[in-house]
């Protein structure tokens, strides 16, 4: 077999930071005539360039995959923990079978193919760029979605990071039963109301 008929796979993660939502990955097999312009960390892309490429990444790419850990999980697991369980899901979730799985980062999920972890990977590998594209853009999508059921946290427009205005908003309204429970500014806020809500 050619090195241009191995099926590499990219997987990368978005949300890891964020106090409210789930986690989610991504991963793609691109192939040799998968390549797509433009590909690169999803976090140096604006959102409209994030979506367009997702569009084609999803027209294109040989196979993908997204998966999610939830809130639930990430506060009994631990971020790192729910991360590797959503990047093994979305490794599960692709239709071929990868000769090897490159993940942005230091730490690889236990699957079945051979992995590697590329550090800043997003930036030097394409298939993991567009993994990261796509995980981005799928949690952002359901930030809006949350936002649609608590507006109050005005999570359309931070994306449940712990921007001022979030951490003004938990206070002001509370912890809500999106948000991670085991990340310190929400204890915090729980601590503060003595209360699970």
């Amino acid at each position: 077999m050619t090195s241009s008929l191995r099926l590499v796979c990219g997987v990368d993660e978005a949300g890891r930071g964020p106090l409210a939502g789930p986690v989610f990955a991504a991963s793609v097999i691109l192939g040799p005539d998968a390549a797509i312009e433009g590909l690169a960390d999803s976090k140096t892309l604006t959102a409209g360039k994030r979506e367009r490429l997702a569009l084609a990444i999803k027209a294109r790419a040989r196979d993908w995959g997204i998966a999610r850990a939830e809130v639930e999980e990430i506060d009994a697991l631990n971020i790192l923990q729910a991360s590797l369980l959503a990047m093994r899901r979305a490794v599960e979730a692709l239709k071929l079978r990868p000769d090897e799985v490159l993940v942005d980062g230091l730490h690889c999920p236990e699957i079945e193919f051979p992995v590697r972890a590329v550090v800043r990977g997003d930036g030097s590998v394409p298939e993991i760029a567009a993994a990261s594209i796509l995980a981005k853009t799928a949690r952002d999508t359901e930030m809006r979605i949350l936002h649609q059921r608590f507006p109050q946290y005005g999570l359309d427009r931070h994306k449940g990071y712990p921007t001022a205005a979030h951490l003004a908003a938990l206070r002001r309204y509370g912890v809500s039963p999106i948000h991670r429970r085991s990340f310190a500014p929400v204890r915090a806020v729980l601590l503060e109301t003595g209360g699970s809500e």
